[in-house]
């Protein structure tokens, strides 16, 4: 296998499932509705929903940067705003965030191993490498998916 493919396979794992420290994000996500997904029942935190619209924001931005593409977040951007609340509006968020999820998944995979180490574009950091940035991915989606947690349980309780 790869080094991509392990890459791959490590940020599919993080958001769809099988990943080794727990629930990934989908199977966190499970279960949430609108109004849920929409509380802010810890003062000051992101939404469920804009944690959301967040990884999909980010997942994007790496698949472009994987095109080699420079790409930098503008804070609406980073995360955006829900401005529909209704139940359909927020399937399709999920189904949003799905799509880009997998996009990335496919381009990480097909990306060659030996341009791992070549600078992504628009970083000036000597580390700032493809490997990192495909490891950080994973680091993101996590460490997001832990937050929606304790948001799922801080809204439904």
């Amino acid at each position: 296998m790869s080094e991509t493919a392990r890459l791959a396979d490590q940020i599919r794992r993080a958001f769809d499932g099988e990943a080794w420290h727990g629930d990934s994000v989908v199977e966190i996500l499970h279960g949430i509705d609108a109004v849920i997904a929409a509380a802010h029942p810890i003062k000051s935190a992101h939404s469920i929903w804009e944690l959301v619209l967040h990884i999909a924001a980010w997942d994007a931005a790496v698949l472009k940067r994987t095109g080699g593409k420079a790409v930098q977040l503008r804070d609406e951007q980073n995360f955006p705003p829900v401005k529909d609340m209704s139940e359909a509006a927020w399937r399709q968020a999920i189904e949003h965030v799905k799509r880009t999820h997998n996009q990335l998944v496919q381009a990480v995979a097909s990306f060659p191993d030996a341009r791992l180490g070549e600078q992504v574009p628009g970083k000036s950091e000597s580390y700032y490498n493809y490997f990192y940035m495909f490891s950080g991915i994973v680091q993101h989606e996590l460490y997001h998916a832990g937050q929606i947690a304790l948001l799922k349980k801080a809204a439904t309780q």
